[in-house]
């Protein structure tokens, strides 16, 4: 295991530590991610200490000192700071002098704390929890690291406003409620990664790493929690394609042209066999219902061999379960290869009269469909309208190379 690697493992352990102890989290995390540039410093030159987690949680509780009284002077209220917290309890413990705890559920509801903005929660996961230093954070969101900075410390601040606590819910139902922000936090983190919004790139697989890393661990601390294994079932089998996705100069392969013997058969045997059991003793959620999608598509041989009166048949159950503009539009795609592209088109024109209006990838399937229609002068005008609205360099190469062979040219980005 790398340095780095090893660093954001242990990070959620130490921050956890920390904010139980003293439950300050925006002083708590400020003092882990000290520690952390410490520790990627000495151990890359001097090799991991014996005891990493106890050196790092050793650095992260003298930071936690150090911030506290620079904090007390500046307010000139440093007397008063000792007098309320004693100084033993600054003081980390020896390595191993508390027995480990599983902080990872409670750290992540903090940092999805409902008074956040989705774009604060998923900056403060990968920050507090996955360990990505802000200049990382900020290069993945094709951000200046500034203004990622500004975003960290007013989510802390929110936090500190809201009275948020480090702890679980009281009621079932309310951490039912949590979770499911959380599921949603990571499911973002991991489509970004898989299809990033913006950029030269289509793939960011430091960002699906780190998702599908902490729904991992979430599963192992909530094993009989469905949807949490829904959704790492889901992420296993769709990034099990990421390899196949683009081509030696980076254009986006659809699923239909990919060369399946490039897919993770490991990956997707996890994942098939995690939904699988899933599935047989848990109520239906709608992560479970997108990872049984992925399977179909994951068991097909050949693009051929689809069985998509299955995808759509599930694509029906999860327009019930939860109902989503994307969903429908997905569901769409399977209209067109079961009951023909003209039902297709009956649908698009539905979904352009809602959300989806006007956005490239709904363009980009009535393009699709209208190729298959034989009506190739209006699917060559849809694609270069696609192109022209798609954020990502990588889809708008691809839907300018899918205008052309429609007959439509335009030059594509990046070329003289």
């Amino acid at each position: 295991m790398t340095v780095e690697h090893l660093l954001r493992t242990l990070t959620p352990q130490v921050l956890g530590t920390l904010v139980r102890r003293h439950g300050d989290f925006a002083r708590c995390e400020d003092a882990v991610q000290e520690a952390l540039i410490d520790a990627a410093d000495a151990w890359s030159r001097n090799g991991v200490p014996e005891h990493p987690l106890g050196w790092l949680t050793t650095v992260a509780a003298r930071r936690y000192v150090d911030l506290v009284r620079s904090d007390a002077a500046r307010a000139r209220r440093e007397q008063a700071v000792h007098d309320a917290v004693p100084r033993d309890e600054l003081l980390a413990p020896p390595p191993d002098a508390e027995p480990a705890r599983d902080d990872l559920l409670e750290l992540l509801l903090l940092c999805c704390h409902p008074a956040l903005t989705p774009p604060a929660q998923m900056a403060l996961t990968l920050r507090a929890v996955a360990g990505l230093t802000t200049a990382e954070i900020a290069a993945a969101f094709l951000v200046p690291d500034k203004t990622m900075g500004q975003r960290v410390s007013r989510a802390k601040q929110r936090l500190l406003e809201a009275g948020a606590r480090f702890e679980l819910p009281s009621s079932p139902a309310d951490r039912e409620r949590a979770l499911t922000v959380v599921l949603h936090v990571l499911y973002l983190l991991f489509n970004e990664g898989y299809s990033a919004s913006a950029g030269p790139r289509l793939r960011r697989p430091d960002l699906t790493e780190q998702a599908v890393r902490l729904t991992r661990e979430l599963h192992a601390r909530l094993p009989d929690h469905g949807e949490t294994a829904g959704l790492l079932a889901l992420m296993l089998l769709t990034e099990a394609r990421g390899a196949a996705r683009t081509g030696p100069d980076g254009t986006l392969v659809p699923l239909a042209e990919q060369d399946r013997s490039r897919w993770d058969r490991a990956a997707i045997a996890e994942g098939t066999d995690l939904i699988t059991r899933t599935l047989a003793g848990h109520p239906v959620g709608p992560y479970q219902v997108q990872a049984a999608i992925a399977a179909v598509h994951s068991e097909a041989a050949t693009a051929a061999d689809t069985d998509w009166p299955q995808v759509l048949a599930l694509y029906d159950v999860l327009h019930r379960l939860a109902p989503s503009s994307v969903a429908a539009l997905n569901r769409a795609v399977a209209v067109a290869e079961v009951h023909g592209p003209r039902a297709a088109l009956d649908v698009l024109d539905e979904l352009e009269r809602g959300v989806l209006a006007g956005h490239h990838r709904l363009l980009a399937v009535r393009a699709h469909v209208l190729e298959r229609a034989g009506d190739a002068d209006a699917a060559g005008a849809a694609f270069r309208q696609a192109a022209r609205l798609a954020g990502n360099v990588a889809e708008q190469r691809f839907l300018l190379l899918r205008a052309a062979r429609c007959g439509s040219v335009e030059d594509l980005p990046g070329s003289a």
